[in-house]
């Protein structure tokens, strides 16, 4: 580690950032923070431009094309999208876990993929729209940071091709690989081939939604809502829950990766996007510390850049 890799706005901040990436660190964590108060321009973070895979959180770009692309009249929201088992994208919440076909409309789909993080009703919206198309959307918008390369389905593809029917082995490799800093095993875990981010793309993107800078005012206004929606409350949530706090964010998760983007903005006004990218060095499904871990980090970057 440099003194470069970790600054901030203040000394405070930059305490915050060491404090956090040390604590990060005896987690079994290694990833990239970046925070920043939308208002005041104030940030703080460590490694911001380096690339993770995004898993899931590719799932907030995609809904931002998607929204983008109902408002200008391209996409109709209730256009009807079937969904068959058997050709679902596997997943753990919402349609891809429904055992009979099903009809769900387009904004609904949206919703279900960043409520409960759907990967079956994701990859439905990637039919519609290819993830190139994604990726050259928010290049068009001066987007940097942020590659959309495939659906979810081709993590799960990626992962069975290397370890057939052994989740546990899929999970070590992952693991080898991040503690070991070499080549990756998993296409759609190697940078070269995999939708990727940086938390700085992140924080960018995201601010730029909840000022209204990019698309149109009606997607993001939609946008903000529907993140507003996500169930999954053991990251941010785990240490900024309040009646003086709200969260709008996407969770990322496969295999040893853990990430959380969004935005918190407090009682008092302040906008405070957060990004939080991580890859466990510890090979086990369930880490709930390592969830805290990322909650810890959000509300010290909170704390800091609030006013």
């Amino acid at each position: 580690m440099t003194t470069a890799d970790v600054f901030g706005f203040s000394g405070e901040a930059v305490r915050t950032a060491h404090d956090v990436r040390a604590d990060w660190a005896s987690t079994g964590l290694r990833g990239s923070l970046y925070a920043a108060n939308l208002d005041t321009g104030e940030d703080l973070g460590f490694d911001v431009h380096v690339p993770y895979v995004l898993a899931s959180v590719s799932k907030m770009p995609l809904a931002l094309v998607a929204l983008d692309l109902i408002a200008a009249g391209e996409l109709d929201p209730s256009r009807p999208v079937d969904l068959v088992p058997g050709r679902m994208t596997p997943g753990p919440t919402g349609a891809a876990l429904f055992r009979h076909p099903s009809r769900i409309a387009l904004e609904d789909l949206l919703l279900l993929m960043l409520s409960v993080s759907d990967n079956a009703a994701a990859d439905a919206v990637f039919e519609l729209i290819p993830p190139e198309r994604v990726t050259r959307t928010l290049q068009g918008w001066g987007c940097d940071g942020i590659v959309v390369r495939h659906p979810m389905r081709r993590l799960y593809e990626a992962a069975a091709a290397v370890a057939p029917g052994d989740p546990v082995l899929a999970l070590e490799l992952a693991v080898r690989a991040t503690t070991d800093g070499g080549g990756h095993v998993l296409p759609t875990l190697d940078i070269a081939a995999a939708t990727h981010g940086t938390a700085a793309g992140l924080v960018s993107l995201f601010g730029r939604v909840w000022t209204d800078d990019v698309s149109v005012p009606a997607a993001t206004a939609r946008l903000r809502e529907l993140l507003g929606h996500q169930v999954n409350r053991n990251r941010f949530s785990s240490e900024l829950t309040a009646d003086s706090l709200t969260i709008h964010s996407k969770t990322g998760t496969f295999l040893n990766l853990r990430h959380e983007a969004g935005v918190v903005t407090t009682a008092g006004g302040d906008r405070i996007a957060v990004a939080a990218l991580t890859a466990s060095t510890v090979a086990a499904a369930a880490q709930p510390e390592a969830d805290r871990a990322i909650g810890r980090a959000a509300r010290a970057a909170v704390d800091v850049l609030r006013l």
